[in-house]
């Protein structure tokens, strides 16, 4: 689907969409658990949902409650089941968490996923998962096919690589009889996303130690589950909070001068992206709540120094903002951004200060690329056609509908000029 966007402030609330970072642990938790679950999730999105569908090839009974939810049968465990295909859609999430559980399992399967989920990197983690007892066809293509069981001891790695790699050995941790140690080289990458995995194990029964200790005259943190706590054990229910990436874009729209509220975000929650509230703080913005909202205004924007090391999915509404700021904005330790959806290092490109005007822009398969194309579109003259933008469903599938209510001139190109 191609959509044009005519320039036009934005006005009005949103409610926040389910964090599909906490929805993806929760569930996982909710299926690997002793119970049953009842897990509040106010949207969903094609990442979550292939997950559910996964976690569903594994033996979970996952009923979605008519957009409040999930309700999770957890996995039998029975011994025998049938080796499973799981479908990982475009999720690098899905995938990732997801094959250390299945090698936890033992029950092998077979993981597969379509764009560019192919290529993007699996390395370290599945040299770490060979070397305790299992066996991986070759990375890069799929089928990926998964066997043996693995056991714990201790997993190392680097700490310039994805946090997901920590996540997955984590979730799989409390599936082992042996203690697991996960030896992670500082400084660490996204290390709040390691923190949002700690909190959704204590949710469901696990304590993981966390300390500092050196291995090879290096400082590494070491990331402890002992077997001795039992399996993951039901709260009974939960709730996915608001998704601090995606209100992102619309806090970046205020700074740009549209006046939206965002409700439904914890400004105590342990995700990385809520840093948007102090980022914008960089660029001259001034943030604060109101009646439980989130609001951010801006009379002048200028340039910032930014490390996105934590927040590398804060780029493309960063850019949206630099765009606009007067002077130069610097993002530094952006190299992951090559590894997203798109190369999001040739996709997002900044020139401060320039006045705007509309354009072609080709969302390259990746979500935030058009939801940035979009929140810009507000702020350019003229019409700006962003092509291939129902890929915002990956993460956000209201995106267009919440846009329009929120005054937005936004209609699909087959329609003609706005």
């Amino acid at each position: 689907m191609d959509v044009r966007i005519g320039q036009a402030r934005l006005s009005g609330t949103v409610p926040a969409v389910a964090s599909k970072s906490v929805a993806h642990r929760m569930l996982i938790c909710a299926a690997l658990c002793d119970g049953p679950t009842e897990i509040a999730c106010n949207t969903t999105s094609a990442d979550i949902a292939a997950t559910v569908r996964c976690l569903a090839s594994l033996g979970a009974r996952i009923t979605p409650e008519d957009g409040r939810g999930f309700s999770v049968r957890p996995r039998s465990g029975e011994p025998g089941h049938p080796v499973a295909t799981l479908d990982c859609g475009e999720s690098g999430s899905t995938l990732r968490f997801l094959l250390p559980v299945v090698c936890a399992l033992g029950c092998g399967g077979s993981l597969v996923g379509h764009g560019r989920l192919a290529e993007r990197p699996l390395s370290p983690l599945c040299e770490q998962l060979l070397e305790h007892g299992c066996s991986l066809s070759p990375q890069g293509a799929f089928p990926l096919e998964v066997s043996g069981k693995l056991s714990g001891g201790t997993f190392v790695l680097p700490g310039d690589v994805s946090s997901q790699y920590v996540t997955g050995l984590l979730l799989a941790a409390p599936l082992l009889d042996e203690p697991t140690e996960i030896l992670v080289a500082e400084p660490v990458q996204s290390a709040p996303y390691i923190a949002l995995t700690i909190g959704a194990l204590e949710s469901f029964g696990i304590t993981v130690n966390v300390s500092r200790t050196e291995r090879e005259g290096l400082p590494h943190l070491r990331y402890r589950v002992d077997p001795t706590q039992g399996r993951l054990s039901s709260p009974g229910s939960c709730t996915v909070e608001g998704d601090w990436s995606n209100a992102a874009f619309w806090l970046a729209a205020d700074a740009l001068g549209s006046d939206i509220a965002v409700s439904g975000l914890e400004e105590t929650s342990a995700q990385g992206d809520r840093a948007i509230l102090s980022v914008l703080e960089s660029f001259g913005a001034t943030t604060a709540k109101a009646g439980g909202k989130m609001v951010v205004n801006a009379e002048s924007l200028h340039g910032a120094d930014i490390d996105v090391a934590d927040i590398p999915d804060l780029v493309p509404p960063l850019a949206a903002v630099a765009a606009a700021a007067s002077g130069t904005t610097h993002l530094t330790n952006a190299g992951r951004l090559r590894l997203k959806e798109s190369d999001r290092l040739a996709t997002v490109h900044i020139v401060g200060g320039a006045p705007l005007h509309g354009a072609t822009v080709d969302a390259a398969n990746d979500h935030r690329i058009a939801m940035l194309a979009s929140i810009l579109a507000t702020r350019a003259a003229g019409t700006t056609t962003v092509l291939g933008a129902d890929c915002v469903g990956k993460s956000y599938p209201t995106f267009y509908q919440d846009f329009s209510a929120l005054g937005g001139d936004v209609r699909p190109a087959t329609e003609g000029s706005v």
